[in-house]
Formats: C-alpha cells, sequence, structure tokens
C-alpha cells in the first residue's frame, strides 16, 4: 500500500490559517525537487556511469579486430664485388724474336652500385577471440551487475535525503512564518498595552513603574520579531535549495502515518529495506566476485587469433607479399613474481570488510528506525502537553486581566501572563513541526520515502531503461540516457512534472 493511502488529515494540525485561492502543496514542493534537485540529478548521472561497468565486463566475450597499415618511401643503394679478367697478349722470346705463346694479365678487383627508390606499402587484419580467461569475464560481469544494484539502492538514498530535505525545508518555513504572525501579534497587543498603560498612568490609577515595564516588553517583543523575520528569510532560501521554487502560499501538511504499527516492525523493515542496508549487501557480493577476478590470474587462458597481411614493395620493387594465418594460443601461467597471489589475498579481506559493513549499517538501521520511532512518539505527547498548556494559560491569562483591573494584579502579572501565553503558541507551532518531521524520518528509517511511495504527480525515474539500452551494446559513444523524439530531449536525469490545477472550489487537489 503506498503511503499516501495513509496519510491523516487532522484539523487540530493545522499551523497556517486557510488561505483564499491556489495554495503550494507540499506534494507539489516534493515533485518539484524530485524533478530538478541538482543533488538527485548527479546521484542520477553516477548510476548510469556505473551501468557502464557491465558492457565493460561484458566485452570480454567478444573478439577484437585491428587494422595496422603503413605507407612510405624507401630508397636503397646496393654495393656488389666483381673481379674484372686479364687481357691476352702474344709472349716473345727474347733471343730468337719470335712469337712463342699467349699470355694473360693479373684480374683486378672492382665495386658494382645500384639504386633502387620505391614506395612501400603494408597491410594487416588481426581478429582475436577470446576462449576461455580463467572464469575473469564471468566473474566481473556478475561483479559489474553487484554494483549496479548498490548504486541503485545508492540513488534511493539520495532520492530520499533530497525528499526529506525538502519536507524540513517546507515545514520549517511554515514554522517560521508562524513564529513571524505569532509575534507581530504581540507586538500590536503590547502597543494597545502601552496606550492603555498611559492612560491609566496619567489618570494616576499606576505609577511610572508600570508604563516602563510595558515600554521594555514592547521593546523585548520587537527584538523578537526581528529575530523571527531573519530566520524566516534563512528558510525562504533553504526552501528554494531543495525545491527549486519560491515559497509562495503553502498549506500545513498533516503528519505522514507510519506503514508499520510498533517499534519491532519498523526496526524489522529498517534492518531488511533500508538503502543504506541494501546498498552494502551488494557491495558484499560485488567483493567476493572480485576474489574470483583476482584469481583468474592463476588460471590458464586460451585465445583464438586470425590475421591476413599484405606486404607491397617489401623486398624490392615490384614485389608482393600476402597471407594469412589462424593460431590458437594456450597460455599458462606458472610464476608471475607472487603480485598475483597478493591481489587474491587481498580481495578476500575486502570481502571480510564489505561483510562486517553489511552488520553495521543493520545495527544503524535499527538504531535509527528506534530513535525515529520514539521521537515520533514523544513528539505526539509534547503537542497533546503543548495544547493543554495553552488552554491553562489562555485561563490565566484572562483572570489576571481582570484582577488586574480590580488592582489585585500588577501589570508586570498581566505582561508576564502574555509572554507565557506568546511561548507556549510558539512551542506548539515548533512542537508540530517536530512531529511532522519525524513521521517523515520513520518513513526514510525503512526506505519508504520515495516519489512511488507518496504518489508524488511526477513521471517516475526508472534506472532500468538506461541500464537496457547500453548492456549489449557493441557499438555507439552517443547519450542514451534520454528517449529520442520529436522535441529536445530534457536535461540528464530530469522527469517530467504534472502539476496540480486548482479545484472549482479553489484548493489544490490532493
Amino acid at each position: 500500500m503506498s503511503l499516501r493511502s495513509k496519510m491523516l488529515l487532522s484539523a487540530a494540525l493545522a499551523i497556517l490559517p486557510a488561505t483564499e485561492g491556489w495554495s503550494q502543496t507540499l506534494q507539489e514542493a516534493l515533485a518539484s525537487a524530485y524533478s530538478g534537485n541538482p543533488r538527485l540529478l548527479a546521484a542520477r548521472a553516477a548510476a548510469r556511469a556505473v551501468d557502464e561497468n557491465v558492457p565493460q565486463a561484458l566485452a570480454g566475450w567478444r573478439p577484437t579486430v585491428v587494422i595496422a597499415g603503413a605507407a612510405g618511401y624507401t630508397e636503397t643503394t646496393t654495393r656488389t664485388q666483381a673481379t674484372a679478367g686479364g687481357a691476352i697478349f702474344p709472349v716473345t722470346d727474347p733471343t730468337t724474336g719470335f712469337v712463342t705463346g699467349l699470355g694473360r694479365t693479373p684480374q683486378t678487383p672492382f665495386s658494382n652500385y645500384s639504386d633502387s627508390a620505391r614506395g612501400t606499402g603494408t597491410l594487416q587484419a588481426t581478429v582475436s577471440q577470446p576462449i576461455y580467461r580463467g572464469g575473469r569475464t564471468t566473474a566481473q560481469t556478475r561483479r559489474a551487475e553487484n554494483q549496479v544494484y548498490a548504486q541503485r539502492a545508492r540513488l534511493l538514498i539520495a532520492e530520499q535525503e533530497v525528499l526529506f530535505e525538502s519536507v524540513r525545508a517546507y515545514v520549517f518555513f511554515i514554522r517560521d512564518q508562524e513564529e513571524v504572525r505569532l509575534n507581530t501579534n504581540n507586538v500590536q497587543v503590547l502597543e494597545r498595552q502601552l496606550q492603555a498603560t498611559n492612560e491609566r498612568f496619567r489618570v494616576g490609577e499606576i505609577t511610572r513603574t508600570d508604563v516602563a515595564q510595558a515600554e521594555s516588553r514592547l521593546a523585548l517583543a520587537r527584538f523578537q520579531l526581528d529575530q523571527a523575520q531573519g530566520v524566516a528569510q534563512s528558510s525562504r532560501a533553504n526552501f528554494l535549495r531543495w525545491t527549486g521554487l519560491e515559497p509562495l502560499r503553502v498549506t500545513a501538511p498533516p503528519p505522514l502515518a507510519p506503514p508499520v504499527r510498533s517499534q519491532q516492525e519498523a526496526v524489522r523493515f529498517a534492518t531488511e529495506n533500508n538503502p543504506t542496508v541494501v546498498a552494502t549487501v551488494f557491495d558484499e557480493a560485488a567483493a567476493r566476485d572480485q576474489i574470483d577476478v583476482q584469481f583468474a590470474n592463476l588460471l590458464p587462458q586460451v585465445t583464438a587469433n586470425g590475421s591476413a597481411f599484405r606486404l607491397d614493395n617489401n623486398a624490392q620493387r615490384g614485389s608482393r607479399q600476402t597471407g594469412a594465418q589462424v593460431t590458437l594460443n594456450l597460455n599458462v601461467p606458472l610464476y608471475q613474481g607472487g603480485a598475483e597471489h597478493a591481489l587474491v589475498r587481498q580481495a578476500r579481506q575486502q570481502a571480510q570488510q564489505a561483510r562486517q559493513q553489511v552488520a553495521d549499517a543493520r545495527r544503524v538501521a535499527a538504531q535509527q528506525a528506534t530513535e525515529a520511532w520514539e521521537t515520533l512518539g514523544s513528539s505526539r505527547a509534547q503537542v497533546e502537553s503543548v495544547r493543554a498548556q495553552i488552554r491553562a494559560q489562555e485561563i490565566a491569562l484572562d483572570g489576571v486581566q481582570r484582577e488586574a483591573i480590580v488592582g489585585s494584579r500588577t501589570t508586570l502579572d498581566v505582561l508576564n501572563a502574555e509572554q507565557e501565553l506568546l511561548q507556549a503558541r510558539v512551542n506548539l507551532v515548533r512542537s508540530l513541526a517536530t512531529l511532522i518531521n519525524a513521521s517523515y524520518a520513520v518513513a526514510t528509517t525503512m526506505g519508504r520515502l520515495t516519489a512511488q511511495d507518496l504518489g508524488l504527480p511526477v513521471q517516475i525515474y526508472d534506472p532500468r531503461n538506461y541500464y537496457n539500452a547500453v548492456r549489449d551494446r557493441w557499438f555507439g559513444t552517443g547519450d542514451f540516457s534520454e528517449g529520442a523524439g520529436g522535441s529536445p530531449p530534457p536535461p540528464q536525469g530530469v522527469v517530467q512534472v504534472q502539476t496540480l490545477p486548482p479545484t472549482a472550489s479553489g484548493r489544490t487537489a490532493p
């Protein structure tokens, strides 16, 4: 059941008087915060960034294709050694002068030089397909998916924080505005009382001391009014910070009825569904998967490679070489220095750390649920006590005023009674604000202060849309965070707000 259906509207908890015309409800302020608060938009972007871990892990199943090429100009000079043959000549006998035969001169060596200028080109395509990586891809995919779930829980944490702080800003603005109204009315009452005191002093019914006491109390009231107005301006700025809206005619919201009936149920619900607990549970699962990721460094890896190449003019001008090869590669690590063993041990300790963080998160959630539940109960009791105090103070003030007329009470007694009644009314305003905030705090500890649980008039942001868009995507560097359409997409993570129109009676529809 939605928490919205459990919201109790009590006329006795109204802080401000009814205003005519259109009013700015708490739901509309929360809808504005949900749609445009920068902190929440940043959390959504962070969740989308973590979603990209999954396709990065799945890339371990897919082949890699690389085309490498080179082109250039080559000029070479080749030197070769050669020997020239000797010349043939007649041999003459020096004694007789007759030719007796033929002779040859000795051979002489020399060098030959040849120049070759050519354009060269190389082209190679390589395809590598992992077959077995020691279980790394499977472990990385599980780890990435657990990180996605953990980040979604953190997105709920950010959503609850923004909505709760928006509730506080809304309630505190009403509280501070009401305190301004009470102090303004107190100043007006004391001004009239000072005027009446001066009249009585002129006719001799009271002394100058009574007049001084009335003037002193009026000066204090004016200071309190200035102080309340300053606090109200701070509340206005805080309202604008969280909701992005200027507070106009706000209406006092009722407290939120908790979805459980006892403190034990609240604690049990918080230890199971608190977003912080959920995030730590998935963090622990991711830490356990990291052990398998590191252990894959110790296991064999099998990869299939295929390549084709072409070499132009590599050896000489006019030559071309082409070829292709397919290989199945097996790598068996035997010893790599021991660092991989240290990484496995480190991952085991980190998993133990994450396990203890889960236990701590459950204890913190239980403590917060107990504290919020007790604060809610004490706030209710305080409201009833202050209401009883106001009824008694009103009777006492009326009696003191009557006794002052007959002279049995002094002006100071009347001023004190009025101050006590004012303080009691201010305490009621503050107690009501504490009660409303405490009711929303109980829902926060149980992870139920979300736009969907509150039934806000917005389009609920679904983090699964981006995950589904990128999980199995092989290509693409664009932005898939928002859908396409005829109109320009809104800023990252922004959701559309459905403004509630005023009803025929001038009130905002519930």
